[in-house]
């Protein structure tokens, strides 16, 4: 990695000499001097961006890398095979399937939740539907179903947090 890191920064010095020399050699600026030189800018440009990346490791210009992510961008409360099998109920042959103390676990974190913010949650994770589709079966609005999956997801998190029953 250090290697690449080196070959870049010469890169850079070759590229920007290369532009000096097409900047202070040229009096008269024609079309073909000008697009040359911002090629090369270009080129620069591309280079520092591979070269700060490299360096810390992260995509340059964002403010926040993966590991330093929101808790609700990064974490899923449940397994999403776990909560696709407990909906669909089946048994046969599946790699997923759940046993009856696993039921009974997601039916334990699925009971603090009401009736609406059930419908939509086991909906979207269960049945894997997008909340447009949700809003249209509900006949709620799409920010509606986003508020009562956001809700069911807290109050998920808060049982998954205090119950001993979810445990292991």
């Amino acid at each position: 990695m250090q290697d690449l890191l080196k070959e870049y920064k010469e890169t850079r010095r070759q590229l920007k000499r290369a532009y000096e020399a097409r900047r202070e050699g040229e009096k008269v600026l024609d079309n073909q001097a000008i697009t040359e030189r911002q090629l090369l800018s270009e080129m620069i440009g591309d280079v520092e961006y591979v070269i700060e990346w490299l360096e810390t490791g992260r995509r340059p210009g964002n403010r926040r890398g993966i590991e330093r992510r929101a808790t609700q961008q990064r974490v899923r409360l449940m397994d999403p095979i776990r909560m696709q099998a407990f909906v669909a109920r089946s048994t046969a042959g599946s790699p997923a399937n759940l046993t009856e103390w696993e039921r009974q676990q997601i039916e334990d974190a699925l009971c603090v939740l009401s009736e609406r913010e059930r419908e939509c949650y086991v909906l979207a994770h269960g049945e894997c539907f997008s909340y447009e589709a949700i809003a249209d079966m509900l006949g709620i609005s799409k920010s509606s179903v986003a508020t009562h999956i956001k809700r069911a997801q807290a109050k998920i998190s808060e049982r998954l947090m205090n119950s001993l029953f979810l445990v292991g």
